[in-house]
């Protein structure tokens, strides 16, 4: 074998071994989503968008999904992600020890509803007192913090929360009269098969709160969160991008900060908050 060949060699094997200078040059970050939907949706939804934000960076951004919301929480605790989509009271309790960061969320606010049977014989919340009240989970902001708050402080009605994972399910449980009642929010709602949308009726809507944030956490340079914050913004003023974030919803995002969230903080949801 020649001295040319023998060079070659050796070259194929280092990138074998190491992998070629170029696919080790793109900074990489986790890019964690909240378990909002099933796995299989969450990733048909989001993973277009991450690849485009990886293009547009040209940051390695790595979509990370953990199975359930609890999972989610423990590793948002540990700090082990880079960038989040999270539950805006997720971001609010990590404020005084991981400190993640807000960088952009939907311009339309968010708002939790309280779902029954459309054919139900429900008329104000406080007749749910003593009964099952589906959730998608524990921690969910409008559709379980909020909701089980104003259910005993205004209406005075003690429920019984029952964890049902994903909030396709908690609208699948009222309409199928599993559970008399369930803790949805209007985005979520809007994104049911019409068919299901047609068996529910809305009985109550909560205060509006702003709505869920990507956020980042501050071991990232400055430089990375404004460069990922501003490739979001971007694709969304595009029809691209448009239609690509409809589906999070995500339908105008803004820049955030967390003086958007502060107010939430004298809500009083820390006494509905699981651990």
């Amino acid at each position: 074998m020649n001295s040319f060949h023998v060079g070659k060699f050796a070259l194929v094997l280092i990138a074998l071994l190491f992998g070629s200078p170029a696919a080790h040059s793109a900074e990489s970050y986790t890019f964690a989503i909240v378990p909002q939907f099933e796995q299989r949706k969450l990733f048909t939804v989001w993973q277009p968008i991450v690849d485009e934000l990886s293009r547009r960076t040209g940051f390695n951004l790595k979509l990370v999904a953990t199975l359930t919301v609890p999972d989610f929480e423990q590793e948002l605790a540990k700090g082990h992600f880079d960038f989040v989509y999270a539950n805006p009271y997720h971001i609010m309790r990590e404020g005084t020890r991981q400190g993640y960061i807000p960088l952009v969320r939907d311009q339309q606010a968010l708002r939790g509803i309280l779902v029954v049977r459309k054919d139900s014989s429900y008329k104000t919340p406080a007749e749910l007192n003593g009964e099952k009240l589906a959730i998608p989970s524990f921690n969910a902001l409008g559709a379980s913090l909020l909701i089980r708050a104003d259910l005993e402080q205004v209406f005075h009605a003690r429920t019984v929360p029952v964890d049902v994972k994903t909030h396709s399910s908690v609208y699948l449980q009222v309409a199928n009269g599993l559970i008399p009642a369930g803790g949805g929010v209007e985005k979520t709602l809007r994104e049911q098969d019409k068919a299901v949308q047609d068996m529910l009726r809305v009985l109550y809507t909560t205060r509006e709160m702003p709505s869920h944030p990507i956020a980042a956490h501050p071991r990232l340079p400055a430089k990375v969160r404004l460069t990922l914050q501003r490739a979001l913004l971007d694709l969304a003023a595009t029809e691209e991008g448009k239609k690509l974030l409809q589906h999070v919803p995500m339908s105008e995002p803004v820049a955030t900060s967390m003086a958007d969230y502060a107010p939430m903080k004298k809500w009083g949801l820390e006494a509905y908050w699981v651990d």
